[in-house]
């Protein structure tokens, strides 16, 4: 029996344990049942997938192979697939009679670093990465969101008798150089291929498994790149009155420029400048001609990202005059807007799943790192982005209290979620988030 024909049976069997819904309310209990009895039948395969993505993890628009196997388990279930759409991007289309169109994103890329968790699975790949050969790691947790961005596809095809529109499933390059959502777009999405009435994402963190949490409004935090060069005058390191000392500004730089931080923003309102790169130099006894650093500004708000990028500016040519050298090159480029998650398709979908994971689905404040989905939100499609955990409740409570070390983060090389039952809560959650915005978005019968 081939696998497509598996597959059919197997959906005509997850549809006859419902009854025909004509907009009436979700019956979220039966749902969550039905969702349940799919993704335990799956698992083994999600799982299976999950550890392979993990295993060979590919950086920013070099994610062949990985949309290579999405696109080919989006074919098994009946999707149309295109692929290579913006670069490295896939969009899978499933038409369900007449409705709304739903979009679900996930992403594709990993990022330049070793992985050092010692799993079974872990990542030994390694590729050239700005002209320098890198490990590669799943280590912010796209390959959780691939395994449940397949499951909770394969979940919604099983349902088909209790939606009508089209689900537009797209698999998203270079989140982590915030670059592949503008790449999609760019590349048609919008044109090529249905504009969602609505759009879904989430993500993995560090907290209990089998939690989702949830806000409305600002998500995320909005992304600028920062570099600046200062400019001096090089010599000899037993000689620094004849130089003009660069690392002098930079060292300077770094420690001054968070006043801005402290003594210009407001203290309520989020801001972050943080130095992450410092080059110049050759030797210990030489003064270099000039040093360059790279970094990033993080802001909810644009009124506190005008005022923060005039203070990072300013600090930097006062800098520069401080040791009457030339005016620094100074360069602040646009990464990505902050997430605003939409209070009406927020707010649908918070009746479901608080029915379905109980005091399990928790409001939380906005996360402080960046997220490109921001641009797909900026294209009009009103959205939700919600957040999974992915450890162990007692090893979080744990590390809360003091009684074990703190849990390793997103980007951490130790980053190591607990696949089973992380997988599942994503599929659950996505699943019955994009059944209410099919409820919700319905024309009346």
């Amino acid at each position: 029996m081939t696998k497509m024909v598996l597959t059919l049976l197997a959906s005509a069997a997850l549809c006859a344990s419902l009854p025909h819904r004509a907009n009436a309310e979700l019956d979220v209990a039966r749902l969550k049942s039905a969702i349940e009895r799919s993704v335990a039948a799956d698992y083994p395969k999600l799982d299976a997938l999950y550890k392979d993505i993990h295993a060979h993890p590919e950086i920013a628009f070099q994610e062949e192979k990985t949309a290579a196997k999405l696109a080919a388990e989006m074919r098994a279930l009946g999707f149309d697939v295109t692929e290579h759409v913006g670069k490295t991007g896939l969009v899978a289309i499933y038409r369900n009679g007449e409705g709304p169109t739903i979009m679900v994103r996930t992403e594709l890329d990993a990022l330049p670093m070793e992985e050092k968790t010692g799993l079974p699975y872990a990542s030994h790949d390694k590729t050239t990465w700005q002209g320098r050969e890198t490990f590669v790691a799943h280590s912010c947790g796209h390959d959780v969101h691939m395994a449940s961005w397949v499951g909770t596809a394969k979940t919604l095809v099983g349902l088909k008798d209790q939606w009508h529109g089209t689900l537009m499933f797209i698999a998203q390059p270079a989140e982590e150089i915030v670059s592949g959502a503008k790449a999609m777009l760019a590349d048609g999405l919008f044109t090529r291929f249905p504009k969602p009435n609505v759009g879904f994402a989430l993500h993995d963190g560090p907290f209990a498994y089998g939690t989702v949490r949830y806000r409305v409004g600002i998500g995320s935090s909005a992304a600028d790149g920062l570099s600046i060069k200062f400019r001096g005058r090089g010599g000899h390191g037993a000689v620094p009155q004849a130089t003009i000392d660069p690392v002098m500004m930079a060292a300077r730089f770094v420690v001054d420029v968070q006043s801005v931080i402290s003594r210009e923003k407001d203290p309520t309102e989020f801001g972050v400048v943080s130095v992450g790169a410092i080059h110049g130099g050759t030797a210990s006894n030489i003064i270099p001609d000039d040093v360059v650093l790279f970094g990033t500004i993080r802001t909810f708000k644009p009124e506190v990202r005008a005022k923060m990028l005039a203070g990072i500016e300013r600090t930097a040519r006062a800098v520069a005059a401080m040791s009457n050298a030339p005016e620094p090159e100074i360069s602040i480029t646009e990464g990505t807007k902050a997430v605003i998650n939409d209070p009406n398709v927020v707010g649908t979908a918070e009746k479901v799943l608080k029915a379905a994971f109980g005091d399990k689905f928790e409001p939380s404040p906005p996360g402080t790192p960046s997220e490109d989905y921001s641009e797909f939100v900026s294209a009009g499609v009103p959205s939700m982005f919600f957040n999974i955990g992915i450890y162990e409740p007692e090893r979080v409570a744990a590390a809360r209290e003091g009684r074990s070390p703190s849990l390793p983060s997103n980007h951490s090389p130790l980053f190591a979620p607990v696949p089973e039952p992380t997988i599942k809560t994503g599929v659950e959650a996505m699943t019955l988030a994009v059944l209410s915005a099919f409820d919700r978005q319905a024309p009346e019968k």
